[in-house]
């Protein structure tokens, strides 16, 4: 497979202290970390794709780490995550289909021990495209107060023949999260969802 190209890299943090209520006593933090790459397969159809997922497995691993810096350096105060990709307009979606590996299974050996699966989104489009990359408990996908979303994209990307990649984490719930359900505390460990 193809040397990965990395154009640029972002991260992103955003630290929120209330949503039109209380003003919490600890903001939680959503952070993404994104890389804009060359995609080696746009304009062309090619059957054999998989070799490109092994190829982006340190790219993952990096971006991770930067990501976990970003928030402190501190694994243990993770407790959400998603991944996505923007596949630029010569490219398909199988495309984009390739981060679900290097991307989730580089946050969760970062993360060490977590149960859930890491939730994703991808699409197709032009520069400036927007992404909303969905987020998860990392170890229970069915813990509703972390059901969430970070939009992310850059201005200048992607480019017809480029993919963005993005990982996200966040330290803790919605910030005013009270819609019932499994609490965090109460999370079994068996299966990732409960």
């Amino acid at each position: 497979m193809p040397e990965i190209e990395v154009r640029k890299t972002v991260i992103v943090v955003e630290e929120i202290f209330h949503e039109g209520g209380q003003v919490a006593d600890q903001p939680v933090k959503r952070a993404a970390a994104l890389a804009i790459i060359r995609n080696p397969f746009a304009g062309q159809y090619v059957e054999d794709i998989v070799g490109m997922s092994d190829d982006l497995k340190p790219l993952g691993l990096r971006m991770s780490a930067e990501l976990l810096s970003a928030l402190g350096g501190d694994p243990s105060i993770v407790e959400g995550f998603g991944k996505g990709s923007i596949v630029g307009a010569a490219g398909e979606l199988e495309h984009g289909a390739l981060w679900h590996v290097p991307g989730g299974y580089s946050m969760r050996e970062l993360l060490g021990g977590t149960k859930a699966i890491v939730p994703s989104a991808k699409k197709v489009g032009g520069v400036g495209t927007r992404l909303d990359v969905p987020i998860t408990h990392i170890n229970a996908s069915y813990v509703r107060s972390h059901f969430d979303s970070m939009e992310v994209g850059i201005n200048d990307s992607p480019r017809s023949d480029e993919m963005v990649l993005a990982l996200v984490m966040t330290t803790g719930p919605r910030i005013h999260a009270r819609v019932g359900g499994l609490e965090a505390k109460d999370i079994k460990g068996e299966d990732g969802l409960r």
